[in-house]
């Protein structure tokens, strides 16, 4: 089952559902905010399957840009299991990366 990260309307990432768990996983690990954190757990928790960057204030907006600038996709080199597919995966979690340069 496919899932969505939407930046901002007409900008956003789909991925499978494990990858799309596993990069709101990696954001609430990090994130300062409980009620941030607590949403997106929210949204993997009950296999929501969509996660609104806009649903979140805007200072955890900021927060979660910049975590996925600095931190995805090392993160994902480092942490995600050896298998074939991780190069693909890796060049995926850059497109997510690459889209957050497309927002305002």
């Amino acid at each position: 089952m496919a899932s969505i990260v939407v930046l901002r309307p007409g900008v956003d990432w789909t991925a499978t559902g494990g990858l799309f768990d596993w990069t709101l996983e990696f954001l609430i690990a990090r994130l300062s905010s409980k009620s941030a954190a607590v949403h997106l757990q929210e949204i993997v928790d009950n296999n929501l399957g969509s996660f609104w960057l806009e649903d979140l204030s805007p200072e955890a907006q900021r927060e979660v840009v910049n975590h996925l600038r600095t931190d995805l996709v090392t993160a994902g080199e480092r942490h995600l299991p050896e298998t074939d597919q991780k190069p693909g995966v890796g060049a995926h979690l850059r497109e997510l990366v690459a889209a957050t340069y497309r927002l305002p």
